[in-house]
């Protein structure tokens, strides 16, 4: 059985949102799905205002842990630790995909002004970059407008999910009034882009399953796994 190891810089996606593992269910039934949890680093993004040289080495760790459990892919669920995800990149043999690099592919089709909806604000500063550099490749014109709910991602984390629910919404509404479309910077919102596309009346996207596809891509090419 192939085997996708999970990279978490939080519990989030452990102890409360299953969407990403419902998603693999779907999508991968097949695979063996292996966490590699850091609870801290993510915490530690946040508190430093940066991706710092000691929290690299923590992510360099995990992808490393997990290329000796014998992964096939590893999967980087936490869009803040990007600029880590692409040093750990070099350090491992085994392929890593970031969960939103398809998201930021998609985003960038037709060029125009993207805004990013964020929940954590050391998400933003990677999101964009990752944005930026799609929309060069692609050779897209691309504008990217940042906002953050602040405060919007402990309030899920203490389980108040319908508060957390309201205040990305009145942030998904304002910034709908100056963008041509919506991307949520974090999987932790994804359940959302259905509700938050009706209510703003602009595309919206979100990173989950589009990242679990590029993942499956991988295990086709890699292993043999239908994709």
């Amino acid at each position: 059985m192939p085997t996708v190891a999970m990279l978490h810089t939080s519990f989030v996606f452990v102890n409360v949102e299953p969407l990403i593992k419902d998603l693999f269910q779907e999508l991968l039934p097949d695979v063996k799905l292996v966490d590699f949890v850091d609870s801290d680093v993510l915490a530690t993004v946040q508190r430093e205002g940066e991706v710092s040289p000691a929290s690299v080495r923590r992510i360099c760790r995990l992808a490393e842990a997990a290329e000796a459990a014998r992964a096939d892919v590893i999967f980087s669920a936490c869009s803040s630790l990007g600029p880590a995800i692409d040093v750990a990149r070099r350090m491992v043999d085994v392929p890593i995909v970031k969960i939103d690099d398809a998201m930021a592919r998609v985003a960038v089709e037709g060029g125009g002004r993207v805004g990013v909806l964020a929940t954590v604000p050391s998400t933003l500063g990677p999101t964009t970059d990752l944005i930026r550099a799609a929309a060069k490749e692609a050779g897209q014109e691309v504008e990217v407008v940042p906002r953050v709910c602040e405060g919007a991602f402990a309030v899920l984390m203490s389980g108040d999910r319908e508060r957390h629910d309201a205040m990305v919404g009145e942030g998904a509404s304002a910034l709908a009034r100056d963008v041509d479309r919506i991307v949520l910077a974090q999987a932790s919102m994804a359940r959302l882009a259905p509700r938050l596309a009706e209510e703003t009346g602009v595309p919206v996207l979100a990173s989950p399953r589009l990242g679990i596809e590029d993942v499956a891509r991988v295990l086709a090419t890699r292993v043999g796994v239908p994709a």
